[in-house]
């Protein structure tokens, strides 16, 4: 199935592609409810998302408001780039790699499916040195379709990698995971058609901002226990310096007119005491909203907790 062969109205809308620890793909009806006016009236014609991870926010914007006409969608984490880049740009070769990947996964039995796992995942991660990370090449299209088998067959569809950016994850149990969603691949490239896409933290959203613009950060989680030490997305680890050089950044994007959100956890879920976040954006407009833990190694410790949206509007 090419995608020429196919009429774009008849695609299904765009969703991630990848699981994502985070992912706000069940909270993004919650979040509809606290978008900008502007949105609906048409005057944001840019939107910025300098954390793009699995992306929710971005398809359901791109897939529901026509008057944005731009949409600039960065993230520090390399693999993540490349893969929405190659979507991008090469599609329909990624969707014959990724259903050759499918095939061969599921011609094996359980147990060879384990070995076979954990061979692409070594090849994945010994090849990394190879890739050049800032230049697209046919090699891309390879990792892109390990990255998403990878995220599609791993341990609670993590991603995950150690301080040498190593991809770590161990197999999950799936009876039938869906390893290739050509639909969905589709159109999740022709909406990132309408993007530019960049390797870069979120300093390099100032670029791209006016008051014409609506900008939605989204960063790797404060740790709401001191157990909870899952925020390796990439080797580059977000502390607590960094979530306050990027409060910095939010004020000064709200001097210029900037559309602002910002989620993070709430760290009153484990301390009452805990103002780290209601004290660094005291002035603006703060929602605690419910969200489900999905993604936990304790099942006994997976339930409802509060996130938090941040506004300054």
């Amino acid at each position: 199935m090419l995608l020429s062969s196919l009429s774009t109205s008849s695609l299904p809308k765009p969703k991630p592609f990848l699981k994502w620890a985070g992912g706000k793909g069940k909270l993004i009806e919650q979040m509809s409810h606290y978008f900008p006016q502007g949105l609906i009236d048409g005057s944001i014609k840019r939107y910025v998302e300098p954390f793009i991870g699995g992306g929710a926010v971005f398809f359901y914007l791109a897939s529901n408001y026509e008057d944005i006409k731009e949409f600039y969608l960065f993230d520090i984490n390399p693999e993540l780039i490349l893969a929405y880049q190659t979507i991008q740009q090469n599609v329909e070769e990624l969707i014959e790699e990724l259903s050759s990947l499918q095939t061969e996964y599921f011609s094996l039995s359980s147990q060879e499916q384990t070995q076979y796992f954990y061979k692409i995942r070594t090849n994945f991660n010994s090849q990394k040195q190879e890739i050049d990370f800032h230049n697209y090449s046919p090699s891309w299209i390879q990792r892109t379709a390990q990255i998403i088998f990878l995220n599609r067959t791993c341990y609670n569809g993590l991603f995950r990698v150690n301080s040498k950016g190593y991809f770590n994850v161990p197999v999950g149990r799936y009876k039938n995971p869906k390893i290739c969603n050509k639909e969905n691949l589709f159109s999740v490239s022709e909406v990132l058609k309408k993007a530019v896409i960049k390797l870069g933290d979120f300093e390099l959203s100032k670029q791209f901002s006016d008051s014409s613009t609506f900008t939605y950060f989204d960063p790797p989680y404060r740790p709401i226990s001191k157990t909870s030490n899952f925020t390796s997305y990439s080797e580059n680890n977000f502390s607590d310096t960094e979530q306050l050089k990027l409060s910095r950044l939010f004020k000064q994007l709200d001097a210029i007119g900037v559309k602002l959100m910002l989620s993070n956890s709430d760290p009153k879920n484990q301390d009452q005491n805990d103002n780290f976040f209601d004290d660094i954006y005291s002035e603006y407009k703060i929602e605690r909203i419910k969200a489900a833990r999905s993604i936990n190694s304790n099942s006994s410790k997976r339930g409802e907790i509060k996130e938090l949206l941040i506004m300054n509007y």
